[in-house]
């Protein structure tokens, strides 16, 4: 099984329901994690406009992914969308909508430092994933460390403390190279 995090920006470059193609034609069991997106993007401006807490912020950008993921799997609907780890092991070709709960169960803070990054990475550990995708919208150079990615606002600035330890193999790539894959 492999956890492949699609950036919520793939959706403003028209690459996220190519990905997801990409992934259908694959026959490898694959978790999708969909980023926030604009409707992440909408919670950041709000919380700006009026000053509301970081666990309000968080709890809304759980139900942007839920929004993106409600997307995806309506122009994709061989994807089944589980919103449990536990419901996850039984589909082919899933994506994830996080609830809230689980993810305050699993005690993931409520913070911007967190992103869909690392709840992927987090969600890969939990399933004894083989392999961590996330598939950005931009270039990546394959040289480069998580520690570096994080410095270039590429991860999120926790995503080093959900992969480290882990056993799963991590691939940080563009969403061109994935789709050359």
């Amino acid at each position: 099984m492999r956890v492949v995090k699609l950036g919520g920006s793939l959706l403003e470059t028209g690459q996220l329901f190519d990905c997801l193609s990409h992934i259908a034609k694959s026959n490898q069991q694959t978790v999708v994690v969909c980023g926030g997106g604009e409707f992440a993007n909408q919670v950041r401006q709000a919380q700006k406009q009026w000053y509301f807490d970081d666990v309000a912020a968080h709890e809304m950008a759980i139900l942007a992914m839920q929004q993106t993921a409600i997307l995806c799997q309506n122009k994709c609907p061989e994807f089944a969308i589980c919103s449990s780890v536990a419901d996850i092991t039984q589909n082919r070709f899933v994506i994830w909508s996080p609830t809230i709960t689980e993810l305050n169960n699993a005690q993931i803070p409520a913070t911007w430092k967190i992103t869909s990054d690392s709840l992927a990475a987090w969600l890969a550990g939990k399933l004894n994933a083989e392999k961590l995708v996330l598939v950005k919208s931009c270039d990546i150079d394959s040289t480069l460390s998580v520690c570096e990615l994080t410095a270039q606002g590429i991860v999120d600035l926790k995503f080093n403390d959900f992969v480290s330890n882990t056993k799963f193999d991590l691939n940080i790539t563009s969403a061109t190279d994935f789709l050359a894959s």
